[in-house]
């Protein structure tokens, strides 16, 4: 047999059950001959509990001390699961990002991984040892803990995947595969059994919280296949990979949302070449992710823009996006979390004319107004009340009869 990197997310380790049961689950593997990596998530909320605190504290959190705190969520669960482990009779040691040498670079809370050392991790495993790895963390260039952004254990799983030539990559949490839409939303939405890394990295990229987009660029990077699957029951779940067979294959794969946007307009900024490089350049330097940019014209040399970021970098960056609105001149910054995207997925629709005038048609007839649009070959992305998104979600998936059952 060979080396089986395996991640489980926050849900899997909840609570003292949760965590036996996925020693048990490690166990199997280990018995059957595998080597073992297992990285895992903080517990349950944690991290939600961490920021909590965090906040209390300070509404400006220093990066480096945010990092700090909560690489600590982390670090209690592969403990907790090591000695699981040790207490079934069964040799195993956790690690944390620096014990392992994830070397990053040096932005915190959203750091890069640049390379993995792992002499460390090879020692122990070459003991016969499982190896309980901390995710979503590293050091930096100063031996500082950085992390990797919301969701980063499926990227340190892929990383460790990479480093190690590891022959799966299996990322297990509460839900069964990927989904054509969300269950929770869609009572008719199926499994996928497989999906191209392209669909798969929009839709996390919209919204699906399956996997995070970082993980899927770098498992296409490096040719990884990723097997997503519950960790509470044993069913099939789904293979994300490169498919090269297109037909056959739906126009639409899956239905998609993010209410976890705010909507930002700067208001009555001067017309003039390079204000909005200026604009924008100036976010990045700041490490703000900006979506769905649109600027409008008004009178009197002067423009609106208007884009798109995730909420959490509201909370962290509101009065940078202020002060940056005022070093260009603008008058007037309006900030609208009422707001949610919805995106259909497909690699099929790059040759099938029709479909964005379908799903605007679609949206149209539930009276749900389109704020704002974006689209690539395979995806269209449209801005729209937020109370209005379940309605929207089931409306595109009937309309593009996207399982198999309803083609």
């Amino acid at each position: 047999m060979g080396l089986v990197v395996q991640k489980y997310g926050g849900t899997s380790l909840a609570d003292k059950n949760r965590i036996e049961n996925v020693a048990e689950r490690i166990i199997e593997y280990y018995k059957k001959g595998n080597k073992m990596v297992v990285v895992a998530s903080a517990m349950g909320d944690r991290t939600d509990q961490l920021i909590d605190q965090m906040y209390r504290i300070t509404d400006d959190p220093p990066p480096r001390e945010r990092d700090m705190l909560l690489c600590t969520g982390e670090q209690v669960s592969i403990a907790l699961l090591s000695m699981a482990i040790q207490e079934r009779g069964y040799p195993a040691i956790s690690l944390t990002g620096s014990q392992v040498k994830i070397k990053t670079d040096d932005q915190f809370n959203k750091a890069e991984i640049q390379k993995i050392e792992g002499g460390r991790l090879e020692e122990e495993l070459a003991q016969g040892k499982i190896v309980v790895v901390a995710g979503f963390q590293g050091v930096n260039s100063s031996n500082d803990f950085t992390t990797l952004g919301r969701g980063g254990s499926d990227t340190t799983a892929v990383a460790l995947a990479a480093a190690l030539d590891a022959e799966k990559c299996e990322i297990f949490s509460d839900v069964e595969g990927i989904y054509t839409a969300d269950p929770g939303i869609v009572k008719h939405a199926e499994k996928l059994d497989e999906i191209s890394y392209d669909e798969m990295l929009e839709m996390a990229n919209l919204g699906a919280e399956v996997l995070h987009p970082r993980a899927v660029e770098m498992a296409k990077y490096f040719g990884i296949e990723l097997y997503i699957a519950s960790s509470f029951k044993n069913k099939k779940g789904t293979v994300v990979r490169e498919v090269k067979k297109m037909e056959g294959r739906k126009n639409v794969t899956g239905v998609t949302f993010d209410s976890d946007v705010v909507k930002i307009t700067v208001l009555k900024v001067p017309d003039k070449p390079g204000v909005a490089g200026k604009f924008f350049t100036s976010l990045a330097d700041y490490g703000i992710n900006v979506d769905m940019i649109v600027q409008n014209l008004q009178h009197n040399n002067l423009n609106d823009i208007t884009f798109t970021i995730k909420t959490e970098e509201l909370k962290q960056n509101k009065n940078i996006i202020k002060k940056t609105a005022e070093s260009v001149s603008a008058q007037k910054v309006e900030i609208d979390e009422n707001v949610a995207k919805v995106s259909i997925v497909g690699a099929g629709m790059i040759s099938t004319p029709g479909i964005a005038a379908r799903m605007f048609s679609v949206l149209g007839e539930q009276n749900i107004n389109i704020q704002k649009i974006t689209t690539s070959d395979i995806k269209i992305s449209c801005l729209i009340d937020k109370s209005k998104i379940d309605r929207a979600v089931n409306a595109l998936h009937d309309s593009f009869q996207i399982t198999k059952t309803m083609s």
